[in-house]
């Protein structure tokens, strides 16, 4: 395996990796080659307020971040490559594979994927902005797992650096199995860099992609890395830790994303509560029942900080 170490990315997963999270999981578990932030948009033709501060060179102190963008028109993705580039970036992904009905209803995320003539306004736009080096994430389609097919053409022709494939369709959100038999014809067909996303949790399942497909440039970790932050490091070294050394590592991951969240949540201690808990939904999964529901349970946050330090001891 040493051999053939793919570029590993952290995917951007609204609500959940967020600058916290990311600064938080370099800092003590590393092994990522790039930080993805969760997509900004336009809202009544302003970026949101909340997406600004996402993405602030100062909120994050990671060593590689690329922000992301979604937009169905030409115009919007110039706005928004406009703001990014004013701070500071010069890589930027466009999400054509966000599987929310309220996004890809109104012909954004996945929901671009049906109509290959606005995917390829979009296309022209960004060769518009040549001093931004763009990439792609996308599904296979929205409704359809042959939706791709009109896409990637498009796509093997632009100015695009890199496509990331999520082999699911919009439609299935995150539920079902992923598609090997689509991945594998888009594999073959694409000209690009291609990275592979979807339901990679362990060490294992990321050896047996490599081997089954050579020329992949790398994986991006998604809920996989929030289940076990030191997934990336033990692709890069070969071995997961053991259960105390990931525990203790946890301890201190979540001891930062706390200072961080006490430092800039407004809110008040329930405010502050709720947004720790999150990480809750799919981190260590196989801890055992009666510590995780503590901390579930728990309404105070000095009942929650116990419960926390008690399950990870």
């Amino acid at each position: 395996m040493e051999q053939n170490i793919p570029a590993i990315y952290a995917a951007p997963l609204q609500g959940f990796t967020e600058a916290a999270w990311r600064n938080a999981h370099e800092q003590t578990f590393g092994g990522v080659d790039a930080y993805y932030t969760p997509f900004i948009r336009l809202e009544k033709g302003e970026v949101r307020n909340k997406d600004k501060r996402e993405v602030m060179p100062g909120q994050n102190t990671v060593s590689h971040l690329i922000p992301q963008l979604v937009a169905s028109e030409p115009e919007e993705l110039n706005r928004l490559a406009g703001f990014l580039a004013s701070q500071g970036y010069r890589e930027i992904d466009v999400n054509m594979g966000c599987p929310f009905p309220l996004i890809a209803n109104r012909g954004k995320g996945s929901g671009i994927l049906p109509y290959p003539e606005k995917v390829s306004a979009l296309l022209e736009e960004m060769r518009q902005l040549p001093e931004i080096r763009f990439s792609v994430k996308m599904r296979l389609g929205w409704q359809d797992a042959d939706e791709w097919r009109q896409v990637l053409p498009l796509l093997n022709r632009s100015c695009v650096v890199q496509v990331t494939l999520h082999p699911r369709i919009g439609k299935q959100q995150y539920k079902g199995e992923v598609n090997h038999t689509a991945f594998k014809a888009f594999y073959e067909a694409c000209e690009l860099p291609l990275v592979y996303n979807g339901d990679l949790r362990t060490l294992e399942a990321v050896q047996e992609l490599m081997e089954a497909y050579p020329r992949l440039k790398g994986v991006m970790l998604g809920r996989g890395l929030l289940a076990d932050p030191s997934l990336a490091r033990s692709i890069c070294e070969g071995k997961a830790p053991d259960k105390a050394t990931l525990y203790r590592q946890v301890a201190e991951m979540h001891r930062l994303m706390y200072e961080h969240y006490s430092w800039t949540i407004e809110g008040g201690e329930a405010q502050l509560l709720a947004k720790l808990k999150t990480m809750w939904e799919y981190l260590l999964p196989d801890m055992e029942k009666k510590p995780r529901k503590a901390i579930l349970k728990s309404n105070r946050l000095d009942a929650y900080l116990r419960a926390v330090a008690e399950a990870l001891r």
